[in-house]
């Protein structure tokens, strides 16, 4: 177990968001739900402690509805038991549009989520 990030640090708003979603990498699939996402990342939590390969680049699927969802390639960036927080390596331009609405909708303050985009490009 490891942490990249303190609570001190964060540049992004984190939402509280739960959902159900899929993290994949390679021929493995794990159901897991959302606990909260930001722009750059998010917490995930699984049925059992997470004990995959820390170095490895993984796929997060959100779906969002029957035609909308978000697809973000993550890396892991803490463990504790069965949460994983991920940090955003990649993500398509439909995918952050989506994930832009989303938090935009759930800050409640268009200015919040400025701060976050400039943020993310800076």
């Amino acid at each position: 177990m490891f942490s990249k990030e303190t609570p001190d640090n964060r540049h992004y708003h984190r939402i509280l968001y739960k959902a159900e979603a899929t993290l994949s990498c390679e021929d493995k699939i794990w159901p897991c739900k959302i606990t909260d996402m930001s722009l750059k990342g998010c917490l995930l939590c699984f049925d059992s402690p997470w004990v995959e390969d820390l170095e490895k680049l993984y796929i997060l699927t959100l779906n969002l509805s029957d035609q909308v969802q978000i697809t973000m390639s993550l890396t892991v960036s803490h463990v504790v038991g069965n949460n994983a927080g991920f940090k955003c390596e990649h993500i398509d331009m439909d995918s952050i549009t989506e994930l832009r609405r989303l938090v935009e909708l759930n800050l409640g303050d268009s200015e919040l989520l400025q701060r976050d985009l400039q943020a993310l490009a800076g």
